[in-house]
């Protein structure tokens, strides 16, 4: 398979390396110093692209990505409130997509324990819940996009709480995220419930960037030959 991969950084970096190792070929590599490479005639030979930049980029590389008839796997964060677009563009295009907050199996398998454990602690309405994440200080936003999908998965069950706030708050109705920046941190995301008996807490820490890079190519093997807009859960059949 012919891979494109746009946000050539450390992520980008660490994709190359696991796509090489599963018999893949990278046919062009976009950073900031190369922009001008990222055109029809060069995204003409991807079979795939997988889209890893920052938040203030990564929809307008989707956008070009999907009008080129590029299947495309992107793990940017930070610009999801313009996902009705992309899915209306794919649809239009007939394209492929695969979007995930995080493409790592064992993160993917700890959104499934977290929306399960949610659903057991519903009923107990004794227990404080809140979300701590850590990652490098090279991270350009917080929460984590893994930190808001974790929120997500609690209020699925926990109803009582109606949105998640990115700062201390004494409101009922707030789930917190409290977001710390360190060096090097790879990524720790935790969910604990706290009450006066005894505390609950999960936790999945991530020791370097291979898991993502891995779950991201296995990714780009699923899209090749599909149509439509997937996840991570239809990537690993959870």
């Amino acid at each position: 398979m012919n891979i494109a991969i746009i946000g050539y950084g450390k992520m980008g970096k660490a994709i190359e390396a696991i796509a090489i190792g599963r018999g893949h070929t990278i046919v062009l590599k976009i950073d900031e110093t190369n922009t001008h490479e990222f055109n029809a005639e060069n995204l003409a030979r991807a079979d795939v692209a997988i889209e890893f930049t920052g938040p203030h980029s990564a929809f307008d590389n989707i956008i070009k990505l999907l009008q080129h008839h590029v299947p495309v796997v992107s793990g940017s964060t930070g610009w999801t409130e313009r996902m009705p677009e992309i899915t209306a563009l794919v649809k239009e295009t007939n394209g492929s997509f695969v979007y995930a907050s995080n493409f790592s199996v064992g993160v993917n398998i700890f959104f499934e324990l977290n929306k399960k454990l949610a659903a057991l602690m519903a009923p107990h309405k004794n227990y404080h819940v809140a979300l701590e994440e850590t990652h490098h200080t090279q991270k350009k936003d917080a929460p984590s996009g893994t930190a808001i999908t974790l929120a997500e998965g609690v209020m699925e069950s926990l109803t009582s709480k109606k949105q998640w706030v990115n700062e201390n708050s004494s409101n009922e109705e707030d789930l917190v995220i409290i977001s710390k920046r360190e060096d090097p941190a790879p990524g720790t995301h935790n969910i604990r419930y706290t009450s006066s008996i005894d505390d609950i807490e999960i936790i999945h820490t991530a020791h370097n960037r291979e898991g993502f890079a891995t779950g991201a190519v296995i990714a780009a093997e699923f899209i090749q030959d599909k149509k439509g807009i997937f996840g991570m859960k239809e990537v690993l059949g959870l």
